[in-house]
């Protein structure tokens, strides 16, 4: 895509530019002990694009993604017989209420969406809308391990190590070996709600797809909730995020705690050592697949993170569908992880995919209410979905100093 070309022609300019800047800003430092403000304020004015530029790219390679694999609006092609009468089931069920639906009962693609004291369940369709939308705004859903399941509650054994082996000539007695010790780990689902408005005359308009219409309306709200609840939630009502769970230095780690490098600078400023720590905190088995997780006013202040011979730690994705790295690992960007203040964990580092589980269970529901607020209708929308820690060891956090 030309434009995906034009931005990563921008971010090269951009990053050149940013380093020259950045260099002159602290020669200035070094040289007279200030930086002029001017200078201070270009450095930043350009570290800001850098981050738009980026978002953008992300935007754009998800969007040309889903165009690829046939995916974008509310179906793509490819669509079965059954498929397509639950949609237009579906669209009249939304439209005008359960009695245009009932004509369509004797057939089995349109019973499965009939449930009236808790709604109806959204076509497949709509439901893979909702979740695309969700992967491309939300870095959780890309960083973490998704899984669909049929029941409120997703269970599973973990061991905590403590299995002992050894060496033993062919005629040898064995002797016996240290069983493993056992965590269940058991992540229960939590209701989502959405509840956007429509018209009867938007409704009644042939034009507009209800489908469509219904997962662009819901599925921002449902991300945003999901993305904040991955990382602040308490578990209670809603997922378990990782500020919930307990946290210790990374030398007293134990198992149901999340180790945590301490920055010494309240700032983060001169600490590109204490990300090195962090990184070698996690134990090389997790390494392969790790990445870095913070929000984007922290990006812009490690961006300005030199090595000892001068090189910037952050390097932009100068390639299609390739990510901004630090020190050779991916980077994501989430708003919903603390910024840089006292006490505050504003990085996280570790593989997502085994440290974290998101589950879903199966089926979006919609539940039509054309008398609450006439003369508007009401599509009460409902998910269920879970989260929380399945691999502790697998979970760095950086930890700003209190002074």
């Amino acid at each position: 895509m030309d434009e995906i070309k034009k931005l990563i022609e921008a971010m090269g300019r951009a990053f050149e530019e940013f380093k020259a800047q950045n260099d002159s800003r602290i020669k200035a430092i070094e040289g007279k002990g200030y930086a002029p403000a001017d200078l201070t304020e270009k450095v930043e004015k350009i570290n800001a694009d850098i981050s738009n530029i980026t978002a953008m790219k992300k935007q754009l390679e998800t969007l040309e993604s889903a165009i690829a694999r046939a995916q974008f609006g509310g179906g793509g092609g490819g669509q079965t017989k059954e498929a397509a009468m639950k949609l237009k089931a579906f669209s009249h069920l939304m439209r005008r209420g359960n009695a245009e639906i009932k004509d369509m009962e004797i057939q089995a693609a349109a019973s499965t969406l009939s449930d009236p004291d808790g709604g109806f369940t959204v076509p497949e369709e709509v439901d893979a809308a909702i979740d695309r939308v969700a992967g491309t705004i939300q870095a959780m859903r890309r960083l973490a391990t998704v899984r669909s399941i049929s029941t409120d509650t997703y269970k599973k054994l973990v061991s905590q190590g403590g299995a002992t082996s050894g060496w033993v000539a062919e005629k040898e007695s064995r002797s016996e070996t240290s069983t493993p010790t056992l965590a269940e780990i058991a992540i229960n689902t939590k209701e989502l709600y959405a509840m956007p408005y429509a018209t009867q005359t938007l409704l009644d308009d042939s034009r507009v797809d209800i489908g469509a219409w219904l997962a662009d309306e819901v599925s921002v709200e449902f991300t945003e909730e999901e993305g904040k609840a991955f990382i602040e939630g308490d578990g209670v009502g809603e997922p378990k995020g990782f500020d919930s769970y307990s946290k210790v230095a990374n030398a007293s780690y134990s198992w149901g705690k999340i180790g945590y490098i301490a920055s010494g600078h309240a700032t983060l400023l001169n600490n590109a050592d204490k990300l090195i720590d962090l990184q070698h905190a996690l134990k090389p088995v997790y390494r392969n697949g790790a990445a870095w997780l913070m929000a984007d006013s922290t990006m812009q202040v490690i961006r300005k993170f030199k090595d000892g011979e001068g090189n910037y730690l952050w390097r932009p994705g100068m390639l299609q569908d390739a990510p901004d790295t630090l020190l050779g690992k991916p980077v994501e960007y989430d708003d919903n992880v603390a910024a840089i203040a006292a006490n505050k964990y504003v990085i996280k580092y570790g593989n997502f995919k085994r440290a974290y589980l998101i589950v879903d269970r199966l089926g979006t529901r919609v539940l039509r209410d054309p008398y609450t607020a006439k003369p508007y209708i009401a599509f009460y929308t409902t998910k269920r979905v879970g989260g929380g820690i399945i691999m502790y060891e697998a979970i760095k956090e950086l930890k700003i100093a209190a002074s």
